[in-house]
């Protein structure tokens, strides 16, 4: 067998295995149903925030605008903004009429070692024990989320149907921009392909993966992690989070129908940087994982089209097929995106992107830039 008739056999296994036995990832699009529950306990919900004049607004009124039949508070943690970001949010309360319902805590000075946000979201957490809340679930929501009116029912509902420890949106990320169009759907998909939904659901499952911009959390299983210490360092804090919580209760994770980010990634530096922010931190910051990363994507999106283009015979239909494949499996995202069903054949463009992102994620790190967010670095004081 010639080497580029094995290279297209491998590349087909590959995706009939994706296709077929990675937890469906690529199914799935819509948000379940909740049930309806005869009471509903009270929520406090923890918005981390700094710079945020521009969005937090429309995110503080999008929660006091639920249609939740149980107590919700809100505590907005103002970690250092120079932006007037603590006054957007009263502005937003007293329209709201909803002033007696909001908190704002302004973050301690970062100490060194933990990242940011993660900083930001225990001090939410330490405002709740300190005040004595009673609220059983924390809601921890970027400050950037606008949440469908009945967006908080739901996951309660759910939660407390499944007993959950944890339950969390991947909400609908803006596709405005160019940039966003080509780009976001993908972010998404490679996310799934990495941690398929069906299996971080799966109590017996040791994948674990939640979505930062939207988690309900209860207040038993943060306490049994004690707080977020565990995580006080992780960039990709989400899926700690899920890591820490799930040996102490089920956790779940789904897409949101009418949950949906703020966020502008107006040109491709925007999606290159939110990219190479994060990526080494998920490779746990070792070059044989890059190396083996890099290889691995140049084989399950690369080395199809390259064969269906430019090999012969049995070696260009493998590639072929699999490259109709990988299209196929993107066609349901695109379509929870309403983008162009013209992007499906282009992924491979789009991954040799995400690739070389990740490349300079790695870069970053050695120049010593990692997780540089905000006027931060990983692990700087403030």
């Amino acid at each position: 067998m010639s080497a580029g008739l094995s290279l297209g056999a491998l590349c087909a296994a590959i995706w009939l295995y994706l296709l077929v036995g990675r937890g469906r990832f690529w199914r799935g699009w819509t948000e379940p149903a909740a049930p309806v529950l005869d009471s509903y306990p009270a929520v406090l919900a923890v918005i981390p925030a700094r710079d945020e004049a521009a969005v937090i607004g429309r995110a503080v009124l999008s929660l006091f605008g639920q249609a939740y039949p149980g107590p919700l508070h809100v505590v907005v943690v103002d970690d250092h903004s120079r932006d007037g970001t603590a006054e957007v949010a009263r502005r937003a309360a007293a329209d709201a009429n909803a002033t007696d319902r909001l908190s704002i805590v302004p973050a301690p000075p970062l100490p060194a070692g933990w990242s940011g946000k993660v900083w930001a979201m225990e001090a939410g957490f330490r405002h709740a024990q300190a005040h004595a809340t009673g609220a059983p679930y924390l809601l921890f929501t970027d400050a950037d989320i606008e949440h469908g009116p009945d967006a908080v029912r739901r996951l309660v509902a759910r939660a407390e149907a499944g007993r959950l420890a944890l339950v969390s949106l991947m909400v609908r990320l803006r596709t405005r921009s160019f940039a966003e169009r080509a780009l976001v759907p993908a972010f998404v998909f490679f996310f799934r392909m990495l941690y398929p939904f069906a299996w971080a659901n799966d109590p017996a499952s040791p994948v674990a993966a939640a979505a930062g911009g939207c988690m309900l959390l209860h207040r038993t299983a943060l306490e049994a992690i004690g707080g977020f210490s565990v995580l006080r360092s992780a960039l990709i804090d989400d899926c700690a989070l899920a890591r820490a919580v799930k040996p102490h209760g089920p956790i779940r994770l789904d897409v949101a129908d009418s949950t949906a980010s703020l966020r502008s990634y107006d040109t491709l530096g925007d999606m290159w940087r939110l990219i190479a922010r994060t990526a080494y931190d998920e490779l746990r910051y070792s070059p044989l994982r890059l190396l083996a990363a890099v290889a691995g994507m140049a084989l399950v999106f690369l080395a199809p089209p390259l064969l269906a283009l430019f090999a012969r015979g049995g070696a260009a239909w493998l590639g072929a097929v699999s490259w109709a494949a990988m299209a196929v499996a993107f066609v349901p995202c695109l379509r929870y995106y309403r983008a162009s069903l013209a992007w499906a054949p282009a992924l491979p463009l789009i991954a040799l992107f995400y690739t070389a992102a990740t490349v300079d994620s790695w870069r970053r790190h050695v120049v010593g830039r990692s997780g540089e967010w905000k006027g931060r670095v990983r692990g700087a004081a403030s």
